[in-house]
């Protein structure tokens, strides 16, 4: 397995990318995984020296040209189309490695992977599904891409986020629910109550009705399908509340005697609860209904953050999740096809 690393892009880099690959290769998924970094050459080398990174055992390819977050998002197929951004993403189009990681500008990444990468057969729009460390981890799909999707693309995004949880995290019967502003069937714009019908007769996934914003948070299903404005606020929302509760916890625990000593109390506790809401530990946002993997990581990923993007990627490609989203993609377009010519011979028939 080859891992493709856009080490340049990204708030932190390279220095922190550099550091997330370091932390990868320790670990032991990453036996007989070969990572391909791409970037500047002499940057990486200092950096690595620097910071007493061995990365002896991979592959450089150099450009030293980087698309910013600042950048329009078309930069990447024109004047910025060399920079590590998008040679990483040519690499992956032409088979040179099966992942790509990257923190890179997330309208480039998404613009890129989908004009070049391409996406399979029978998806219509790729999704990107961004997983959430509350009660329980569930994906929040789109949350960021389609800000107008159409009802079929929100099908679409059903599907995948079903097969990604089912995949990776083992999930027999993912509960798709339709992010809405109340729990019946009428609520919602006309796009909401159109999806909401598709979804209900879409016999490929487990659907079970609207879910409101509060149960998000309560776990009431595994997967969260929303257009792509809704998603990105309802995700910047809950990192924002994640970074208050964080706040106000040391601010507790770290106020005077009582405070530390209390700490002391539940400091195990505490540890585990950190762990179970922290996003570092869930890595990036799958970009699915690509032909390959793309994993985008945050922009201000940190070393750990980057090295669990890396490993999802490397759980990606051996769980065959695009494989998977491939052959859901095409059975339903079959189901369709068949079900739309069998509509046409009962209307043909009554005539």
């Amino acid at each position: 397995m080859k891992i493709i690393i856009d080490v340049m892009s990204g708030d932190n880099a390279p220095v922190e990318t550099l550091l997330g690959v370091d932390q990868a290769l320790k670990q032991p998924y990453s036996k007989g995984v070969e990572y391909i970094l791409v970037g500047d050459e002499t940057v990486i080398g200092k950096t690595a020296a620097e910071y007493r990174i061995d990365i002896s055992g991979c592959q450089i390819r150099h450009t030293d040209l980087v698309l910013t977050m600042e950048d329009e998002p078309m930069a990447v197929m024109k004047e910025k189309k060399g920079s590590s951004l998008g040679l990483s993403l040519q690499m992956l189009a032409a088979g040179e490695g099966d992942a790509l990681v990257s923190c890179g500008n997330t309208g480039a990444l998404f613009t890129g992977a989908t004009l070049i990468v391409k996406r399979v057969k029978g998806i219509q729009r790729a999704g990107i599904g961004a997983i959430m460390p509350l009660s329980a981890p569930f994906m929040l799909i789109d949350s960021g891409a389609s800000v107008k999707p159409n009802e079929d693309y929100m099908v679409g995004f059903a599907m995948m986020g079903s097969a990604y949880m089912k995949a990776i995290y083992g999930i027999d019967e993912p509960r798709v629910a339709l992010l809405n502003n109340g729990a019946e069937e009428h609520k919602g714009t006309e796009l909401q109550q159109s999806t909401y019908v598709k979804l209900r007769e879409n016999k490929r996934i487990n659907f079970i009705g609207n879910v409101e914003g509060n149960g998000l948070a309560t776990g009431e299903c595994d997967v969260a399908v929303t257009d792509g404005f809704t998603g990105n606020v309802t995700l910047k929302a809950m990192e924002g509340m994640g970074k208050l509760m964080s706040g106000e916890l040391k601010s507790i625990f770290g106020s005077g005697l009582g405070g530390v000593l209390a700490y002391l109390f539940v400091k195990k506790k505490l540890k585990r609860f950190k762990k179970k809401f922290d996003v570092s530990e869930h890595g990036g946002a799958p970009i699915l209904g690509l032909s390959k993997t793309v994993i985008k990581a945050h922009g201000s990923s940190n070393a750990k953050a980057f090295a669990s993007a890396i490993r999802q990627a490397i759980s990606c490609v051996n769980k065959n999740v695009v494989d998977i989203i491939a052959a859901d993609a095409a059975k339903y377009a079959e189901e369709k096809l068949e079900a739309e010519k069998k509509a046409a011979e009962d209307t043909s028939a009554a005539k």
